[in-house]
């Protein structure tokens, strides 16, 4: 199976994920989130850079849990231009 390429709303998509991410991150190290999440920090980095536009739903949603934000609300910046309110 060929994998398409992902489209312009797609690759943005991605690029407002990780700026959301890297917003819920906050203070936190990269590599404390990244253990946390299950990934290596390299894969975060890429996420948080844009340069990983379309991570695997498992990978968001070790994201989540690790960063304390709402499934739904990654799902929100993923379709939206919504961003990610910090977590308390």
């Amino acid at each position: 199976m060929v994998r398409q390429p992902l489209t312009a709303e797609q690759i943005a998509a991605g690029q407002r994920l990780g700026a959301a991410l890297r917003v819920a991150r906050a203070d936190r190290s990269l590599v404390e989130v990244a253990l946390a999440a299950g990934i290596s920090p390299e894969t975060l980095r890429k996420i948080e850079a844009g340069r990983l536009p379309a991570p695997a739903f498992g990978t968001v949603v070790g994201l989540s849990r690790a960063l304390d934000v709402p499934l739904s609300d990654l799902a929100d910046v993923w379709l939206t231009d919504m961003a990610v309110r910090q977590a308390s």
